[in-house]
């Protein structure tokens, strides 16, 4: 058996797995919250045992579907903070990446961050007991490792530059998670308003950071 045919099986497998998870995208655009495995596994045209097989439980779909939607989250606020701007322009253009992309898709902004909120339905008791806090923590620590990373390579603050780093990325991080899911279910206000307010409270020490010698800048 050459090193072609050895890779199928594991091709096959890959592409079954993001064709279930491109259904479980359809669901969760339709219900949000209330995305259950029953209804998951009849948009895919399988069985729930099938679905069990690849994911575990609703747990492990959730973070399959957490890592998906994380990445392409990840990529866009790189790509704002490497446009060619001025800093201040990348910080609010970065924000505005966020809170677009929440809006944009409430129901999978929802489900990752509120699936509690739609309880169990009807017949689907495997899934009581899910903990949101358990699932959703992890992507809020990997954006604020990410961020932290960015800033530590970028920007000169001083003295303990690893740690505050990690303070500043986390804390933002926190920030906009905050503000957006408080803005996404209440609306008080247009999405650039917002945006200038929060890069408001951030400025003023992001303003006075330099860049890093050598570092890609900020």
């Amino acid at each position: 058996m050459n090193t072609t045919q050895r890779a199928d099986p594991q091709t096959s497998a890959d592409r079954r797995r993001r064709e279930l998870l491109e259904a479980a995208d359809r669901v969760v655009l339709r219900d949000g919250p209330h995305a259950s495995m029953n209804a998951i596994a009849a948009e895919a045209g399988i069985t729930k045992p099938i679905l069990y097989r690849h994911f575990g439980d609703k747990g492990g779909l959730y973070a399959a579907l957490a890592v998906r939607h994380t990445d392409a989250l990840l990529a866009s606020l790189r790509a704002a903070l490497d446009a060619p701007a001025e800093r201040r322009q990348r910080v609010e253009a970065t924000l505005d990446t966020y809170l677009a992309a929440i809006e944009a898709r409430p129901q999978v902004y929802r489900f990752l961050m509120h699936p509690a909120d739609g309880g169990t339905a009807p017949g689907d008791q495997s899934e009581q007991g899910f903990d949101v806090g358990r699932h959703s923590a992890p992507l809020l620590r990997r954006m604020g490792e990410e961020l932290a990373q960015v800033i530590e390579e970028r920007l000169d603050v001083g003295p303990g530059t690893q740690q505050l780093a990690r303070v500043w990325g986390h804390g933002i991080v926190g920030m906009m998670h905050a503000a957006g899911d408080w803005w996404l279910g209440e609306r008080p206000c247009p999405r650039e308003e917002l945006v200038r307010s929060l890069a408001d409270l951030l400025w003023g020490r992001l303003a006075d950071a330099g860049d890093k010698a050598g570092g890609p800048g900020f």
